[in-house]
């Protein structure tokens, strides 16, 4: 999950977010024409919840909402600093925005409660984590947050390679790097041997892990590495870091790779730590659970769910019964994450086919 997406729903469904609350949901796009249409979509549903807002709360005023919504019309850099899409959520005191990696159908709600499920659709296998781009005789670092890749700028005495790491203690001689930038760890000088190429590819991997013992990681991310099978192996022998993890690894040779080649290869990173993740879901079908709305509603107002799992497929728009009341079925699922986050549940928002059993909408009891 996104820390920073966990973070938004503890704010917001937690005691101190008071209500009324508009929430605007709305894709982002970068050039100059895209950005007006998305100002002037923001503008338009701004005007249709104003109207919605002085019919739903007689008794509060517009103004503070509108003070913020004019704020964000004339905020270029939030504008001009597009993602895949972003929620706004307002309420008379605080605004809150947050850039999500998902398309989103563009909508607004005015409500007691902020809408939750794209930002919780949105943590959904969006991992934070370190990746190491690591040859025989060289690494990168990199930083993976909501799906975008940073390169890390380490410090002059970092390892960045065997010379920096080892120095005079390199035993296989001067060291040559090859045209594919060293990659297949051929060193050739006095008195090389395939041993002593061997001690300086293990000193070095002790030297890079040693580091990363000291590497400063206050959320306590994952490492995970890009690097050719035989390399992960040799390294998983000698790390002995705490962050270092073998449960998922881009298999190939990052040495030439660039920034852009790498952020199209992290999504196997994705990919693999899904399918684990995934697979620890169906588990939970095998207790005791609630399928149908009628009866997951009560149950998450009274505590009852630990986990609740909404596939995609519910996330239409639709009436009840009485059609001149106004009504959306994802209000209703709205409602019912927030009450099973409020009690210290999990709410998943998932394809189908992620979902325990294939199940469209699932709630696993707690007792």
């Amino acid at each position: 999950m996104a820390n920073i997406s966990k973070k938004l729903l503890t704010e917001l469904t937690s005691e101190e977010a008071n209500g009324p609350f508009i929430t605007f949901m709305l894709n982002t796009h970068h050039g100059h024409q895209a950005v007006e249409k998305d100002q002037i979509m923001f503008k338009n549903f701004a005007k249709e919840a104003k109207q919605r807002f002085d019919k739903k709360y007689t008794d509060h005023s517009f103004e503070p909402f509108q003070e913020k919504i004019d704020q964000l019309l004339a905020d270029g850099d939030f504008w001009r600093s597009g993602t895949e899409s972003v929620a706004v959520i307002l309420t008379a005191d605080e605004i809150y925005s947050h850039r999500l990696t998902i398309p989103v159908d563009d909508q607004y709600y005015v409500s007691d409660l902020p809408y939750l499920l794209a930002i919780i659709k949105n943590m959904q296998f969006n991992y934070s984590y370190y990746l190491m781009g690591l040859n025989r005789d060289s690494m990168k670092l990199y930083a993976v947050r909501n799906k975008e890749i940073t390169a890390i700028e380490l410090p002059a005495d970092a390892p960045k390679d065997i010379v920096t790491a080892l120095g005079d203690e390199l035993t296989g001689g001067n060291l040559n790097v090859s045209a594919r930038g060293g990659e297949v760890g051929s060193f050739h000088g006095v008195n090389t041997k395939d041993e002593e190429v061997e001690i300086d590819w293990v000193n070095y991997y002790q030297a890079v892990d040693n580091f990363l013992k000291e590497f400063e990681n206050p959320d306590q991310l994952p490492l995970y590495l890009f690097a050719l099978p035989e390399n992960q192996t040799q390294f998983k022998k000698i790390a002995k870091n705490p962050y270092y993890s073998d449960k998922a690894a881009i298999s190939g040779s990052p040495a030439q790779a660039n920034i852009n080649e790498i952020k199209q290869e992290i999504q196997k990173i994705s990919d693999q730590l899904a399918a684990v993740e995934t697979k620890s879901y169906q588990k939970l079908s095998d207790r005791k659970f609630v399928d149908q709305l009628v009866d997951i509603v009560p149950a998450a107002k009274e505590g009852k769910v630990s986990h609740l799992f909404i596939a995609t497929s519910n996330l239409v728009n639709g009436f009840g019964e009485d059609p001149a009341v106004e009504y959306d079925r994802r209000q209703v699922l709205n409602e019912i994450a927030d009450n099973v986050i409020k009690n210290g549940g999990q709410v998943f928002v998932l394809d189908q086919k992620d979902a325990p059993d294939e199940k469209s909408l699932l709630a696993i009891l707690r007792y």
